[in-house]
């Protein structure tokens, strides 16, 4: 099987973690696959948003620790250098939205992934853990920038410090995830909302994701001057000009994502 499933369809790119006897937890050949599929997306002119989720029942388990610990394996630098960090430096510079679909337990690195997304959405079934602390390791693949900014220092401590699993109800309601779905609605709930934001005048959107990663490292001046810039950048798109003109004729735009 493909370690990563990979379709186009109305302008969706949906992306689907592929190793379901081991929840979907990352060894080299997956990693790099995501990192081939996430620069299609990036390449694609038709591509305006990227669904991602997991195959059978698991989001992602994080990697494989078979992998690890071979003496002939690639070893944790390594890992950490070509695989999990450029897979989150990718998904957030990407210049499109991308989607976390988290169908069931996510954990580890596969956690982190998720929440560096820029919506993420979850099977009231599905489950968060940082699992890093039960063998030894301290949280990466962003998990130390991301889960403080979305619930705070505290809770971030103790959750990567005790390795609690937080089922979906809990993570929405701590602000760690967008919103959680019954099992029965997710994937078509989930795919509305990718279907709206491929809908989206998505140069905006970009904007607004490019303004969102310098948030938290720039005073009130600097973001303010960001957020000047990119206004500027934005009034001057395709998608800008159809929305004021569809405002005036009282119609529903058809953005283009230009």
């Amino acid at each position: 099987m493909a370690p990563v499933l990979f379709e186009i369809k109305d302008n969706i790119a949906f992306i689907t973690l592929n190793r379901p006897d081991k929840l979907n937890s990352f060894n080299r050949e997956m990693a790099l696959s995501l990192l081939e599929k996430l620069d299609e997306c990036k390449a694609s002119a038709i591509v305006r948003c990227v669904y991602i989720t997991g195959s059978g029942k698991g989001f992602c388990a994080g990697e494989d620790l078979a992998e690890v610990v071979d003496p002939n394996g690639p070893g944790m630098q390594k890992i950490l250098a070509e695989q999990f960090n450029p897979i989150i430096e990718k998904i957030r510079n990407l210049e499109i939205p991308v989607v976390a679909a988290v169908n069931g337990v996510a954990a580890g690195a596969g956690a982190n992934i998720a929440l560096c997304c820029d919506i993420v959405v979850a099977k009231q079934s599905a489950s968060f853990i940082q699992a890093f602390s039960k063998i030894g390791l301290i949280p990466d693949s962003g998990g130390t920038y991301f889960l403080p900014r979305l619930i705070g220092m505290q809770k971030a401590s103790a959750l990567m410090m005790l390795g609690e699993k937080i089922p979906a109800e809990k993570a929405e309601s701590l602000g760690m995830i967008y919103k959680m779905f019954e099992d029965a609605a997710f994937e078509d709930e989930s795919k509305k909302i990718a279907t709206t934001l491929s809908q989206m005048p998505t140069r905006g959107l970009w904007l607004t994701k490019k303004a969102l990663n310098k948030t938290f490292n720039n005073n009130l001046e600097q973001q303010l001057s960001l957020e000047d810039e990119l206004q500027q950048q934005a009034a001057q798109t395709k998608d800008f000009k159809e929305g004021v003109q569809a405002f005036i004729e009282k119609r529903i735009p058809a953005f283009k994502g230009e």
